[in-house]
């Protein structure tokens, strides 16, 4: 990952942003993004290969890991991610449309140009419903995925033991997951963090209208 770019673009959305928007830029960063890239991915990197079951019959462990596990966590994690941060490329995008257009007029009307956008990051116009869509959808995305957890993985939490008679299994045979308690946790933390940045955006879309 070529880190000057990407601090370019959070140093370019922290300056459109408001002071709400700057701190849920921070919780996304600090705690969603860099929790992923730094511990959550070591954790569930064993999730199939420390997934037991107490046979031997070839297909068996597979077909159970897959049913339990239709989804990986870190896969769910980082579409989440990647969806929940493009709006904020997009009020950048904006800006940038508004710079061109400023900078193509005074080109091509020289001393009779008139400023179209003295401040072309001014939450005003398009821009305005701009960054309001980017707001109502980051909060919905992380509402979307908070029910795909939810519906995938019961209240957020992984069992010990599972119990599972899918064929090719010969009986109901017992399955282990890989370290449940670590797992639980990163799990709660995400979805804690999650609903915290949408009451953000929630309480920066409020302000926005408010004000």
């Amino acid at each position: 990952m070529n880190w000057g770019v990407f601090e370019g673009l959070l140093s370019g959305v922290n300056k459109y942003s408001t002071a709400f928007g700057r701190i849920w830029l921070s919780l996304v960063f600090i705690f969603r993004l860099l929790v992923y890239l730094v511990a959550a991915e070591r954790v569930w990197s064993d999730d199939h290969k420390d997934f037991d079951c107490n046979t031997r019959q070839p297909g068996c462990t597979n077909v159970c890991f897959d049913h339990f596990f239709p989804v990986s966590h870190i896969r769910l994690w980082a579409l989440q991610l990647i969806l929940v941060t493009c709006p904020s490329l997009l009020v950048l995008m904006h800006v940038a449309y508004r710079e061109a257009k400023e900078q193509r007029l005074r080109e091509a009307s020289g001393d009779n140009y008139r400023c179209i956008y003295p401040n072309p990051g001014k939450k005003r116009g398009g821009l305005w419903w701009t960054y309001l869509f980017s707001l109502i959808f980051k909060a919905g995305v992380d509402v979307v995925f908070l029910y795909i957890f939810y519906r995938l993985y019961r209240n957020y939490t992984l069992p010990r033991l599972v119990k599972c008679e899918l064929l090719p299994c010969p009986n109901v045979v017992d399955c282990f997951i890989s370290r449940p308690t670590e797992k639980n946790i990163f799990t709660l933390f995400m979805v804690v963090t999650a609903c915290v940045c949408i009451v953000l955006s929630l309480i920066e879309a409020a302000y926005l209208i408010g004000k």
